[in-house]
């Protein structure tokens, strides 16, 4: 059963409570307004922000709930895009690829703190460790609860104090510290799999390409070295633009190619193609090329079946120097052969 079913059905059956105008003593009123003040308010922004107030429905962790933890303690871009459009707005959920309008403005400010969910520990650690992993999460920063929570004489003070450049430089410095404990406990087989893909493939199959961009840990999503091989190579990224693992850019050719390494999901699918398609037309390059990259030829079969089997005929393939299992496909997708694509 789809998420977004199953909320319906636990509203029907009164597993969910109603929401109330107020959670934790905030209003929407009082987010729009708080919002507002930071130059950061929307709709879904308010809406996002409501739904991780939410101290009085239970975790959509399954772990995470049996424990008893409240949905408030951390929730995933999906719980929150269903709370939103289900919950809130009696409606569907939200678009999960529009994270980087409702959500990444406020993690980039540190209104939100990443977290991921251990369902071994049960427990939610700081950061996002493994990239597009199903249990990455947020949950609103106790200090800009604070701010939320504070009456209207307190609020202020506490918000021009909190909103001052050193103060958010302070906050994410902070952040970024506890995500990298977190990585180490953890453990990133993406990251292994993006480096093999860097180090491996792209010398062997992609002869001429240099990376501009690798995004491996849900982090800062372009650190300065990058921007400024993006800026090099003509390239700005803009909030709507998807973010693949790997970005590479042949400059004899003036051609981009894109990497997505997948070890759960995330495949090159249309979302993928036809963003990152506009961004190679809007920086004048040529047609982009894309590949999936995966593990293991088991892994591949698992998450393509025949499709997998009938088109890395005649795609790329390099063995994996650490791994004792076959040799990994890396897969070459145009957008016509892309197999989420083409139906």
């Amino acid at each position: 059963m789809k998420l977004e079913d199953k909320l319906r059905s636990d509203v029907s059956s009164k597993k969910l409570l109603p929401l109330p105008a107020a959670l934790q003593g905030v209003t929407k009123d009082r987010i729009t307004e708080v919002l507002h003040a930071l130059d950061r308010e929307s709709k879904d922004r308010v809406d996002a922000i409501f739904a991780l107030l939410d101290d009085i429905n239970p975790n959509l962790f399954f772990e995470a709930a049996q424990k008893g933890l409240k949905f408030c303690h951390g929730a995933s871009t999906a719980h929150i895009a269903c709370h939103v459009g289900v919950l809130q707005r009696k409606s569907g959920k939200l678009d999960r690829e529009g994270r980087d309008y409702w959500l990444k403005p406020l993690w980039e400010i540190g209104a939100l703190e990443k977290l991921y969910f251990d369902p071994e520990a049960t427990d939610f650690l700081p950061g996002h460790p493994v990239a597009k992993s199903p249990n990455s999460a947020y949950r609103i920063a106790p200090a800009f609860l604070e701010i939320l929570k504070a009456s209207d004489t307190e609020r202020p003070a506490l918000l021009t104090a909190w909103a001052s450049e050193d103060a958010t430089r302070a906050r994410l410095q902070v952040q970024a510290t506890l995500a990298a404990a977190t990585r180490t406990r953890v453990g990133t087989p993406h990251m292994e799999l993006i480096t093999a893909a860097a180090q491996v493939y792209v010398p062997n199959f992609l002869p001429g390409f240099e990376v501009l961009y690798i995004d491996a840990t849900d982090g800062q999503r372009v650190t300065p070295e990058q921007e400024q091989a993006l800026q090099k190579a003509g390239i700005t990224i803009q909030l709507g633009d998807s973010m693949p693992d790997i970005l590479l850019w042949n400059q004899k050719i003036d051609k981009l190619w894109v990497v997505e390494a997948v070890t759960s999901d995330g495949e090159v699918d249309r979302h993928i193609v036809e963003s990152l398609t506009l961004l190679a037309e809007r920086s004048g390059k040529k047609p982009i090329g894309f590949t999936t990259a995966y593990m293991t030829w088991r892994a591949a079969a698992t998450r393509q079946g025949k499709t997998v089997r009938r088109r890395c005929s005649k795609s790329g393939r390099y063995p994996l120097p650490w791994r004792k299992s076959p040799p990994g496909p890396a897969r070459e997708i145009r957008p016509w052969l892309c197999s989420r694509t083409r139906t």
